[in-house]
């Protein structure tokens, strides 16, 4: 046992250089083409816009086209961004007439996702909207339909897909050691759009019952349904159940500020608080299971307990590539690195993300359960 302790412990340096290592060359497999993903923005007045415009700014992402009606929004984000005016257009048909881009990424209004999808499938370019899918699940349909039609791929990126707490949960209720799952809980908001100072271009739509699809509930009820899509491994729930409310009428008298949503699976439930009227904002998943409990407070720390254990608090490990951020999802998926058919951006696990939030409006409108 000495002759081995020693020879571990000679080891181990050797060991850490060789782990990094294949953490760099792991990098660099999911980098080799060199050059960064060309693509043309569709919108420009979704909040979610400074996420990629900072991947621009970082030099992980060429911007080579903007579709954009508003002129407004050219020079705000032209100027903050140092966009070459040569980029710029009004419209997405335009637009790709004149730039052959890798993808298009979808920062407009919900319900105008499938106008982008009209316009890029035809032309078999890829599309990433922002969650959700779509407005209605008509429109979803469509999407599906042109995606099929023209073999297309068209994603969705939800912020939470790459909280690396909810990726631990979702790899610890897989190894199942603690069982099957039971109960799931989601809580997604915070105080209000208008409360947080979203700007005046994304407010417009957002509170718009048609091109946003209803209000709490399709802004923050879309990520519990795609996490419970997800942790379920992609069966569709067997009854939904809603209730919405109108906390302040006055600031959002068009849809809910505010929304519960029951799922009902054979042999677990799921439990989807969306809200505009969170006191904080606030992003966490539950996971209860035959014999163990655990919570993803945020992207990062988790903490869980066993039946007769003690509560243990941890930080989760970094999410690796091409896991790790929608711009190196998305280039691995066009590599044909990743499928992308079975994950979080799926269309396949978004059009049941649809089919439940169609479900709850149904519910909360009727007053009763809807079955699927």
């Amino acid at each position: 046992m000495k002759y081995y302790s020693t020879l571990f412990n000679t080891c181990l340096p050797a060991l850490k250089k060789l782990s990094v290592l294949i953490v760099v060359f792991t990098s660099l497999a999911f980098n080799s083409k060199a050059q960064p993903l060309k693509v043309v923005v569709a919108g420009l007045n979704h909040d979610h816009i400074y996420n990629v415009l900072t991947a621009y700014k970082e030099g992980q992402v060429a911007i080579i086209g903007i579709a954009e009606p508003n002129k407004k929004l050219w020079a705000k984000y032209g100027k903050q961004y140092h966009l070459p005016d040569s980029i710029f257009y009004t419209d997405l048909k335009t637009a790709l007439q004149h730039k052959k881009p890798d993808a298009v990424l979808g920062y407009n209004e919900v319900a105008r996702h499938v106008d982008i999808v009209r316009t890029c499938a035809p032309l078999h370019i890829p599309v990433m909207v922002e969650k959700p899918l779509a407005a209605t699940l008509g429109q979803a349909k469509e999407i599906e339909q042109l995606a099929t039609k023209y073999k297309v791929k068209v994603l969705t990126n939800f912020e939470t897909t790459w909280y690396a707490s909810y990726k631990d949960v979702y790899d610890t209720l897989g190894t199942g050691s603690m069982g099957s799952i039971k109960k799931l809980v989601v809580h997604d908001g915070h105080e209000g759009p208008k409360e947080l100072g979203c700007s005046a271009e994304f407010l417009q739509w957002l509170t718009d019952p048609v091109l946003n699809g209803g209000g709490a509930i399709t802004d923050f009820g879309c990520y519990g349904a795609d996490l419970m899509t997800w942790l379920m491994k992609g069966k569709k729930p067997i009854a939904v159940t809603a209730i919405t409310r109108q906390y302040k009428p006055a600031v959002y008298p068009k849809v809910d500020d505010d929304a519960t949503i029951i799922l009902e699976y054979p042999n677990a439930t799921g439990l989807i608080e969306a809200s505009w009227n969170w006191p904080y904002s606030i992003k966490d998943l539950e996971a209860f299971s035959q014999s163990g409990y655990i919570h993803a407070l945020d992207g990062k720390n988790i903490t869980s307990q066993k039946r007769g254990k003690q509560q243990i608090k941890r930080q989760a490990t970094p999410l690796q590539a091409p896991y790790n951020d929608p711009i190196t999802y998305l280039t691995a998926v066009l590599h044909n690195q990743i499928p992308a058919t079975d994950d979080l951006s799926s269309l396949k696990y978004n059009m049941i993300v649809m089919q439940i939030l169609e479900a709850a409006k149904r519910s909360a409108a009727s007053g009763k359960r809807v079955v699927l």
